[in-house]
């Protein structure tokens, strides 16, 4: 492998890292906070990605604009469709067992899978690349990198920055790491905790979504597509240590690297590298790399 494929391979490995941290991070706040197993998280990339496809030719057809007024239109509606999830389902979880909290997320899944089929189909779809987004970077004389997946590197690194400003520099990230590790004395110091659910929930919808309204142009919108990412989201969650961001984007990062490697150096392995990884972790960690609230 020359220098040049090395650097196209590392860059797109950073980039489904980063990737899987927007997406895996909404989960693994909503996990280690709210201590609710979510299956529908993958489900909400997937309304994401369906957002993309739906929205853009509508915003082009109404308002003249393009992707990124989509893309502002599509987070507020994540933000009200988490909202309003939390009101009227996971609320009721938070003192249930975790086989309720998976019945009724699988229940979700179903609901939204069948949702999409009437609203679009089981066809696969494509997402236009934005046309200021399209171009290429040359990479030596015979190789290019396309600028949007830079965009994509980009957007996903200011977010994770904004995040842990968040967390470690504000009153609400400080109420965020104390109800991960002890709900009950934040609740107890007059804390209105289901606010604090309510609000953790909304922003973790609103990753996931935004994960799968970016990631649309690079990758087809096809049915399903929420349940195979869920997977390696949980591995991520798991590697890097239920609760903690750090944890999610050091972990993310790393199954980037491993993931992207193993298909081009080990294609016959490619798809237990990632599971071989985690129980290596679990095996030296059993809680992760790091601790809820990091």
């Amino acid at each position: 492998m020359d220098m040049t494929t090395l650097l196209v391979q590392l860059l797109n490995a950073v980039q489904y890292g980063l990737l899987l941290f927007l997406l895996a991070s909404g989960l693994t706040l909503i996990f280690g906070i709210m201590n609710v197993i979510n299956l529908a998280h993958g489900s909400f990339y997937m309304i994401g990605a369906y957002m993309a496809f739906g929205l853009v030719p509508l915003v082009q057809t109404a308002f003249g604009g393009g992707f990124f007024v989509a893309l502002a239109i599509g987070l507020v509606l994540a933000v009200i469709l988490g909202w309003l999830l939390e009101w009227l389902f996971f609320s009721y979880l938070y003192e249930r067992d975790h086989l309720q909290q998976v019945l009724m997320t699988y229940g979700l899944i179903l609901v939204f899978e069948e949702v999409r089929s009437l609203l679009f189909g089981d066809d696969a779809h494509g997402v236009a690349l934005p046309p200021m987004l399209s171009g290429v970077i040359a990479l030596g004389d015979l190789m290019t990198y396309p600028v949007y997946r830079l965009f994509v590197s980009g957007v996903c690194l200011v977010l994770a920055l904004l995040m842990f400003y968040v967390l470690n520099r504000t009153r609400l990230g400080m109420l965020i790491r104390a109800g991960s590790v002890n709900r009950e004395m934040v609740q107890s110091l007059g804390v209105d905790i289901k606010a604090l659910y309510r609000v953790v929930f909304a922003v973790g919808v609103a990753l996931a979504v935004l994960a799968g309204m970016i990631a649309a142009p690079v990758s087809s919108v096809y049915p399903g597509m929420g349940n195979q990412i869920l997977i390696i989201c949980f591995v991520v969650v798991v590697i890097g240590g239920i609760g903690s961001i750090k944890g999610a984007l050091v972990a993310a990062l790393i199954i980037g690297v491993v993931e992207t490697f193993g298909q081009a150096m080990f294609p016959e392995l490619a798809g237990m590298l990632v599971y071989l990884l985690m129980a290596a972790v679990l095996l030296i960690k059993p809680n992760g790399l790091f601790r809820a609230g990091q």
